[in-house]
């Protein structure tokens, strides 16, 4: 199979599909990979690099007019739309509950498009678990850094210091991105509340912890009671395929502490936060309410070496079933790729995703 690597055009997007590494095992299988000029160059990987592998670089025209599947990092841009063809296939994040005008063009163009983000074995989501680790990492210490009043925020130190408490980090969700966010918050030293839908979890932290880390089954009452309190709020919540629920309502953004953080790492859903709207690197936050909110659609790009490395780890193995089996086998027999396969021959296949867009 022709396997092709645009390089991204989201804004400040460095991540890159595939490694060398990558394109050296698919290409070691009998196929082709061709890579689009500089496409690797924000994760440090060079053009050379990659014809290293037998890897052929190219432009962009080439590539969409060629490639059989294409493998991407971030959701094609509307810029893209027109570049794709007739009966292609696309593999990458893809978060369609939300983008009605992508989902049509999917359709209209009978694209067999799988998303990252619904592959599901055993009730878990291998190839969306590195992103969301990442990005929940990031989240406190992005939310630390505007909290600091010369951007804008209270002016706490989230550590705390010598008799002065630290900052009061509220975590909503305990699955990867909660996780993540918990590891990095509790180890500066904050106040961390994590609330969760399912007790299971709750216990986990409860016994990772050692009853250090508050933990809250999620409901009304318990989410506004605590929302109040925080001085950085993280929005971690998921369900797969859908729009992430609405739990924090802007009436109560607004009685949340002047200068508090939101950081909502759901945006690509549609955000858990009445008030989020997809932001980016070059314009990451914006004021309601009196609260700073940080939106960015594509965290992990702002360390696309580190991303770039787990993506290809998780996804090299889907790529070359992809590949092996071809885009009618991948799309119509019982097995991951199936969980994945969210458009096939201009109809919306996953669930959830379809509820959606009724």
């Amino acid at each position: 199979m022709l396997i092709g690597i645009p390089k991204e055009i989201k804004e400040h997007e460095y991540r890159v599909s595939l490694t060398p590494n990558g394109a050296e095992k698919l290409i070691n299988s009998g196929h082709r990979v061709i890579i689009e000029y500089s496409a690797g160059a924000g994760s440090g990987f060079t053009d050379d690099d990659y014809k290293k592998t037998g890897a052929e670089v190219t432009n962009r025209k080439f590539l969409f007019e060629n490639s059989e599947l294409i493998v991407k990092v971030k959701e094609p841009l509307p810029e893209e739309y027109d570049l794709f063809h007739e009966n292609q296939a696309l593999f990458t994040f893809l978060h369609l509950a939300p983008n009605q005008d992508l989902i049509d063009m999917f359709l209209k163009k009978n694209i067999s498009s799988f998303a990252y983000e619904t592959l599901e074995i055993d009730h878990a989501l291998p190839l969306l678990q590195p992103m969301s680790e990442i990005a929940g990492k990031m989240a406190p210490v992005v939310a630390a850094y505007y909290l600091q009043k010369i951007h804008g925020g209270a002016g706490i130190l989230v550590t705390g210091a010598s008799g002065v408490a630290p900052a009061h980090v509220l975590i909503l969700g305990a699955g990867t991105v909660g996780m993540g966010a918990l590891e990095v918050a509790y180890g500066m030293g904050a106040e961390v509340t994590v609330i969760n839908r399912g007790e299971e979890k709750l216990k986990i932290i409860d016994d990772m912890y050692k009853g250090k880390v508050r933990t809250i089954t999620s409901n009304r009452k318990n989410i506004a009671s605590e929302v109040k309190k925080c001085d950085i709020l993280i929005g971690a919540v998921l369900v797969t395929g859908a729009r992430a629920p609405g739990l924090v309502s802007k009436d109560l953004v607004s009685k949340m502490k002047k200068g508090s953080v939101i950081v909502d790492v759901s945006v690509d859903q549609g955000g858990c936060i009445e008030t989020t709207k997809p932001t980016t690197h070059n314009d990451p936050v914006y004021l309601v309410e009196g609260v700073i909110h940080y939106t960015v659609a594509n965290m992990p790009g702002a360390y696309p070496r580190t991303s770039t490395f787990a993506l290809t780890n998780r996804t090299i193995e889907y790529i070359e079933m992809i590949a092996d089996n071809g885009i009618a086998k991948s799309a119509t027999s019982d097995g991951p790729l199936r969980s994945a396969l969210n458009t096939y021959k201009g109809k919306i296949m996953h669930e959830a995703v379809a509820g959606e867009l009724k």
